[in-house]
């Protein structure tokens, strides 16, 4: 090989990373889908292993927990997942030889509230909610916000899952682990705390939604300070119909629980102790009083609606009336000046000195006439 051909290789094997170092670091070139790292985030909030009511110490994978879990009478594992995704929860289902149909609900939100017993496991779904405080309520505020808790129930185990953050689990757990009498009786006593805390906060939402009614139910029967100022009318009845729809919004969270937790009270679930039952019961209690209140709400906000919508009918009735007295006050003056206006010879007053302010005076003293009385009978 010459020296020419020598120093040619070198310089090509120099410029190959020189263009694929500029190529990394050229704003250009894109990153594809496909050369990004698969995420390795965890939707698994919390694992714990949980023997006669105590917390066993620790850091447990899910399957390890469940082997332990199973080894022990009164023992059980709480797998609790934020947002899982398909994969992730592919595999904690064939750990727990979770149903497929269940794994599907868990994965996408916005499951109706539903209890489905499949074969040794139940699974149980719930709509959440939480008050959004807003400094005031506007044609587009956002009053209420929603989510999703999943429960999957087996004799060692309780996976819990949520999507959104209307309801937080952490405190749940918190408060369980302090509660051992409680935590000792199983899976379906985590059921029951994570559906207590579920409808707590919904009676917290009812009762914020009642002062949001209250406050607009004041603003709609208020008259507007200085007079009628353009568009407000029609603001008010935006603000009724907003609340309106986040209420409904509330309602499609609330009214269907009612037959699920129905059934386990009921004891249509086996499964169910006998004394977390009665724990249900309390919450059904909770739910029904939350159920009466929306319902009620729901009946004001129509009321106001419709109220509403009749004073807007009777300010445009008011309206037309005074354009209606105006123009007759006007026809007086139109109609003199179209007689006076014609072509003809032979007109009554014409050719008289004093026609003209005679005229104008009959005119001005017939307006006069005609807003007194439209004023005395309201028109003006």
């Amino acid at each position: 090989m010459t020296d020419e051909q020598l120093t040619g290789s070198l310089s090509r094997a120099l410029a190959r990373p020189v263009r694929a170092m500029s190529r990394i670091l050229s704003p250009a070139a894109p990153a594809t889908a496909a050369s990004e790292p698969p995420s390795t985030v965890s939707s698994i909030v919390d694992c714990a292993l949980y023997v006669d009511g105590v917390r066993q110490p620790g850091s447990w994978h899910y399957a390890e927990a469940l082997a332990a879990a199973r080894r022990h009478r009164h023992g059980f594992v709480w797998v609790g997942l934020k947002e899982p995704g398909a994969g992730e929860m592919a595999a904690i289902a064939e750990t727990f030889q979770l149903h497929e149909l269940a794994v599907e609900d868990a994965v996408n939100s916005s499951q109706r509230p539903k209890v489905e017993r499949y074969s040794d496991m139940t699974f149980m779904t719930m709509r959440t909610a939480r008050y959004v405080e807003h400094d005031e309520l506007t044609e587009s505020s956002e009053v209420v916000e929603t989510g999703d808790v999943l429960m999957f129930i087996g004799e060692h185990f309780i996976i819990t899952v949520r999507h959104g953050d209307a309801c937080r689990l952490t405190p749940v757990r918190t408060d369980l682990e302090r509660r051992r009498e409680v935590l000792a009786r199983g899976p379906w006593a985590v059921a029951y705390a994570v559906t207590d805390t579920v409808v707590d906060v919904m009676v917290e939402v009812v009762a914020a939604i009642e002062e949001d009614v209250a406050i607009i139910e004041d603003q709609v029967f208020s008259p507007l300070k200085g007079g009628k100022a353009k568009g407000k009318g029609t603001d008010r009845i935006q603000r009724v119909y907003q609340l309106k729809r986040e209420l409904m919004e509330f309602k499609r969270a609330v009214l269907p629980l009612q037959r699920p937790l129905a059934g386990v009270v009921s004891g249509q679930l086996a499964e169910v102790p006998e004394e977390i039952r009665r724990y249900f019961r309390d919450v059904n209690d909770h739910l029904v009083r939350t159920v009466e209140q929306v319902l009620y709400l729901d009946d004001v906000i129509n009321s106001v609606l419709q109220a509403r919508l009749a004073q807007v009918s009777v300010d445009q009735n008011n309206d037309m009336r005074k354009i209606a007295a105006w123009a007759g006050i006007a026809a007086v003056w139109t109609s003199v000046a179209g007689v006076y206006g014609m072509n003809f010879d032979f007109m009554p007053e014409t050719k008289w000195v004093f026609g003209y302010p005679g005229v104008m005076t009959l005119m001005v003293v017939a307006s006069a006439l005609l807003y007194r009385a439209f004023r005395k009978s309201g028109w003006l």
